[in-house]
């Protein structure tokens, strides 16, 4: 089965200015817009926006 470009790989990197990054699946369908999330950024030490990045 092939993946489906409805729900595509996108990766989440910190906006710490680490470098860190987080790679997920969103539905484009319910989620159109860039995703940000609050995530754990190890190299920082704490919570941190993650934002979509093409």
């Amino acid at each position: 089965m092939a993946r489906s470009e409805l729900r595509p790989v996108i990766t989440l990197r910190s906006t710490a200015g680490t470098g860190f990054s987080y790679v997920t699946r969103k539905n484009r369908r319910t989620n159109p817009d860039r995703m940000v999330l609050r995530k754990f950024d190890p190299v920082a030490g704490r919570h941190v926006e993650f934002r979509e990045t093409r």
